[in-house]
């Protein structure tokens, strides 16, 4: 969960600080009023590409900072980065420049690390994204998990790697004597390539943390010199001047004892200063020049980018690589004694993927009929009775991978008449959001996405629909938490809190204020959204009709 956002100088968002809880909150206001511009800094938080543009005029640099709930973080991603509490905090800054720089839990961090962070806890619905739930990978794989299918892609996957394996391996004995020849010369030079380097999952990641340090130590050194000096070192130092006055609080007490309460607090705060004053002068040793060890972390730098471009994006997949390349060797160089064997042992694999890729197809098949019944459901109470939904899982056999031999596509039907078509292709950016919104509620058991966040997403609706929109929010929000900016009363009346964005003129710039509504200023809120331009009786009376039916 998101427990608190922080975001400066983000184009008319001056500096605005928002505390959040879990369940679902509304976010209202006019148009133009920067409620979209606080999703729009949560996911550059998250990872998402920042402009340059967003910059507030005047401001050197924007910043975004979010506080998480370590809960959320996966066990992999909370080791990575040090976390222990029950709360971390992420930041992003992007300065006039273009230049962005990040840190979680007080670490730098590389933005690839904030998208991992943000695949972990978000999921975000705009009218206008190509939003995760778009891509044909992405939907093979809620169908699975929808179906429940994770032991049967595990052994799938499993399976796949050992045919694929003994392919490698017949390929290279059906080679020419020269052919092997020359491809055992090369993988043998790209395993020496790799086992020279030695290379550990996530090392890059360490020495771009590393770099930072190394280039500025000098500076690095003055600055921990300073504040060393001015904390111990100097005649009148803070150390000094501490002692001093806690002696003579130590006097004082010994005439009012009720002073002593004083004397101890100075004492545990000395004492404090007394440790920093130790790690600053431990700093200050560890952080000289060294342009050697530059240099060496470097050139690791550029060895372990060469190794990734050959084989991978990651360490990791270098590793892989390895592996891969080491049995294909094995196959080459054994490849007489072991063709006979390879070929039996092939048939076996490619038996036993069949048969698992064709029990994956069976139950997607399934799965797609159930889910298929209850995206329609939910898309009729949303205002498009006339939708048809439709999971294609199409097999093509032989044509295996890891998660099987099958492709997904969700397609759709907005209107009568209209043939189906990938769901990524719907135009209507309103019609988008609401499907999105049925899968979401389809998949309310298979999705473990602790926040989903909503950009409009009851964008062309009202009456009926709206009510159901907002119903169908609050229903997403039980066990997660739910963002959403909206301009629908029926909606924002559903939501457990309720955030107001106002942009007003300040020493003649605009900027955004945020208020939380809660008794008669929400009422109120309510009724102009009802109402237009000027609340009236009859919208007041309404806006408490909404509310009082809202389900607490």
């Amino acid at each position: 969960m998101l427990r608190r956002l922080k975001v400066s100088n983000f184009a008319v968002v001056e500096r605005v600080e928002l505390e959040l809880g879990p369940g679902f909150t509304a976010f209202t206001g006019e148009t133009g009023a920067g409620k979209s511009l606080l999703l729009e800094a949560l996911a550059f938080l998250l990872g998402a590409r920042g402009s340059a543009a967003w910059l507030r005029t005047g401001a050197e640099r924007l910043e975004v900072e979010g506080t998480f709930d370590a809960a959320d973080l996966p066990a992999d991603l909370r080791e990575r980065w040090g976390v222990s509490g029950a709360t971390f905090a992420a930041r992003r800054e992007l300065d006039r420049s273009g230049r962005t720089r990040a840190a979680i839990a007080g670490r730098p961090a590389p933005v690839a690390a904030l998208a991992a962070l943000g695949e972990a806890f978000a999921d975000f619905h705009g009218q206008h994204e190509n939003q995760a739930l778009t891509r044909p990978a992405v939907q093979l794989d809620l169908l699975d998990r929808y179906a429940g299918l994770d032991a049967e892609r595990a052994a799938a996957a499993e399976a796949f790697a050992r045919w694929s394996a003994l392919t490698a391996r017949l390929s290279a004995s059906r080679m020419s004597e020269e052919e092997r020849r020359r491809r055992a010369d090369l993988l043998r030079f790209q395993l020496e390539e790799i086992d020279a380097a030695k290379p550990r999952p996530g090392e890059d990641e360490e020495l771009e943390e590393r770099l930072p340090r190394l280039k500025n130590a000098e500076r690095l050194r003055a600055l921990a010199d300073a504040a060393y000096g001015l904390l111990y070192a100097e005649e009148d130092a803070a150390l000094s001047l501490l002692t001093k006055a806690e002696r003579a609080l130590a006097d004082l007490a010994r005439i009012d004892p009720a002073a002593g309460r004083l004397r101890d607090e100075l004492e545990s705060a000395r004492l404090s200063v007394e440790s920093v004053a130790r790690e600053a002068g431990e700093y200050r040793a560890d952080a000289s020049a060294d342009p050697a060890a530059l240099d060496a972390l470097l050139s690791r730098q550029e060895a372990l980018s060469r190794l990734k471009k050959r084989h991978g994006a990651t360490l990791a997949a270098v590793l892989e690589a390895r592996v891969r390349l080491a049995e294909e060797l094995d196959g080459l160089e054994n490849s007489d004694a072991r063709l006979e064997e390879t070929k039996r042992a092939l048939d076996e694999a490619g038996k036993a993927l069949a048969g698992l890729c064709d029990a994956l197809h069976d139950a997607r098949a399934k799965a797609a009929k159930r889910l298929d019944a209850a995206v329609l459901k939910e898309l009729k109470v949303l205002g498009l009775p006339h939708a048809r939904f439709a999971a294609s899982v199409e097999m093509e056999e032989g044509n295996w991978s890891r998660t099987g031999a099958d492709a997904v596509e969700f397609l759709l039907a907005a209107n009568p008449g209209e043939p189906p078509r990938p769901v990524r292709s719907v135009a209507s950016g309103g019609e988008l959001s609401r499907v999105m919104l049925a899968l979401k509620t389809a998949f309310a058991k298979a999705d473990r996405t602790p926040l989903l966040v909503f950009d409009e997403v009851d964008s062309g609706v009202g009456g009926e629909v709206a009510r159901a929109v907002g119903e169908k929010l609050a229903a997403l929000s039980r066990g997660r938490q739910v963002l959403c900016v909206t301009h629908l009363p029926q909606v924002a009346c559903r939501a457990g809190a309720h955030v107001h964005a106002v942009k007003e003129v300040a020493s003649g710039r605009a900027r955004v204020r945020l208020e939380r509504l809660e008794g008669d200023r929400r009422l109120e809120t309510i009724a102009l959204m009802l109402g237009g331009r000027a609340a009236t009786a009859a919208s007041r009376k309404h806006a408490q009709e909404l509310l009082e039916n809202t389900p607490a």
